[in-house]
């Protein structure tokens, strides 16, 4: 019997981002991950092909449960008022995130890295909205450790101005509101199914240490949708408004 490996699953996910093989509708049991080891694995084969991480993507199904993550590469992300090229995604599922920016390196060490020195490395808060976006045939068809080998189903992330002031918000209570071509679609308060996103970010810290990877300065995190899903055609405009923290926007061409 043939033993299916990582690589496999790998190279699966590459073929079709460079447009050699045909994002598949179903995919075998034998290519799902056997672990979160291994989907990060995936992760980090991917990663090689797709030039430097600018940051990271980390959420949770729960305030309770497990977080997870995936890199966010430069090639991926975009300023306030970014174009995105009609070709960057195959499906378009808009989010407005909450994103931090370290100011300060958080390297690979020997012990955990406490909630106080996560914190104190945080340079500034930004409003984002994250296109998300799938290498198999439709978004969440498959196993999840799949969509996790898959760059947790990354698109692209546009990022807004930052504020150095952000120990001031508090992200469970505050109000975001979406926006899709000039109509408020998501109004409400908070909407982050991880709870507190600051929890999320001492979690990377250490995982990214373990790892041997750590989070370099300047490094982007965005913290996970807080208005659900929201898929939308070509030639559409996207607003995400955090009130104090500020609004971006972005074209989808």
């Amino acid at each position: 019997m043939q033993t299916v490996t990582s690589s496999d699953v790998a190279h699966l996910l590459q073929s079709v981002r460079n447009g050699t093989a045909t994002p598949p509708a179903r995919v075998p049991d034998s290519l799902i991950p056997r672990s979160i080891e291994e989907a990060y694995a995936i992760q980090d084969e991917v990663g090689r092909h797709l030039g430097p991480v600018a940051g990271w993507k980390v959420g949770s199904e729960t305030p309770e449960s497990e977080p997870f993550c995936a890199p966010i590469h430069a090639a991926t992300l975009f300023g306030d008022d970014a174009v995105i090229p009609a070709d960057l995604c195959r499906h378009r599922g808009v989010e407005a995130e909450i994103v931090y920016r370290f100011e300060r390196a958080l390297p690979p060490r020997a012990g955990e890295w406490t909630r106080d020195e996560v914190l104190d490395a945080i340079g500034t808060i930004h409003p984002a909205i994250e296109i998300l976006d799938t290498r198999f045939e439709k978004p969440g068809s498959q196993h999840k450790l799949l969509h996790t080998a898959d760059q947790q189903s990354h698109g692209a992330l546009i990022v807004g101005h930052g504020v150095t002031q952000w120990r001031k918000f508090t992200p469970v209570t505050q109000r975001v509101i979406l926006s899709i071509n000039k109509r408020n679609v998501v109004e409400h308060i908070g909407g982050n199914s991880a709870g507190d996103p600051l929890r999320l970010l001492v979690w990377l810290a250490n995982h990214a240490s373990r790892r041997k990877i750590g989070i370099s300065a300047g490094s982007i995190v965005t913290t996970g949708s807080t208005t659900g899903t929201i898929f939308v055609g070509h030639d559409t405009e996207i607003e995400a408004d955090f009130p104090g923290i500020g609004s971006v926007h972005a074209h989808l061409s």
